[in-house]
This record gives structure tokens, sequence and C-alpha cells, in this order.
């Protein structure tokens, strides 16, 4: 499983021009799901997102999570984060999770975070979005698990 987590000021996210997710403050989340995942990646990346701490404190050190922040997060399918890129000019997918497995990861997942006591709001899955986003810092992490 990859997450690819922006910091935002704000995000949204649309589906054939209506607003399907949107959040102020916070972070948007692009989750990509791999064949092999489950339960085991699910609670690892949900905890790493949940605790990170990338927001700025009094003093303007990167020292409080989403939470102490007050933010939301906004969680978008991306499979392309998955996609092979070592060989030739186009990707591989062959590691990227059947689309009924990956819709089922995706939405455990955001079922998960929310459980920790997190606003989640979301795209929809497989579907053509058109994100916006106002990326705050510029501050990007890519997470592994």
């Amino acid at each position: 499983m990859i997450g690819l987590v922006q910091r935002v000021s704000e995000a949204s996210v649309k589906v054939d021009g209506d607003i399907t997710g949107a959040i102020g403050h916070g972070i948007l989340l692009l989750l990509g799901v791999e064949k092999e995942d489950g339960e085991e990646q699910i609670e690892k990346l949900a905890r790493k997102v949940a605790n990170y701490r990338i927001f700025s404190d009094d003093d303007g050190k990167m020292n409080l999570n989403i939470q102490q922040a007050g933010g939301a997060v906004l969680v978008v399918s991306q499979f392309t984060l998955v996609a092979d890129t070592q060989k030739g000019n186009r990707p591989g997918f062959s590691k990227g999770a059947s689309p009924a497995h990956g819709e089922a990861i995706y939405n455990r997942f955001t079922e998960h975070l929310s459980s920790l006591g997190i606003p989640v709001r979301t795209g929809r899955f497989g579907a053509d979005m058109k994100v916006s986003l106002i990326n705050d810092g510029p501050v990007t992490f890519h997470f592994t698990v």
C-alpha cells in the first residue's frame, strides 16, 4: 500500500462536476492499493497518517499530528501510485490490486482511519476525478507499508 500525503490548506475532489469530498486544513491522501494489501497494511498506514507530525506548533515546528492540528483527511484512490516505472516508457500495473480488491481495501482503510477519530472525506473509487488542492508548505511525504 502506498500513500502520498500532502499537507493542505484546502482540498476537494469532483466527479462529473459534483464535489464528492472536500476539506479545509488537513491532509490530502492519495492511496494506491497493491495485490497483497490487507488488514495489516490498512492498520499500519492509518496509524502512520494519524500520528505523523507534519503540522506546525506555536513555535513553527512540525510537532502536531492531524488530530492535534484539528484537521481532516481527504482520501482519494490513485492506482497509478503502484505503477512499475523502472523499464521502458510505459508504466506497468502488475503489482496493482484488482478493482474489487482495491475498492474493498480503500473502503476499509477510510473506515479504519475514521474509527481513529479523524474526520475523513473521500473521492469515488474508480471514477475519473478532478482533484483540487492548495498544498501548504509545500509539504508532501511518500509512505510505503
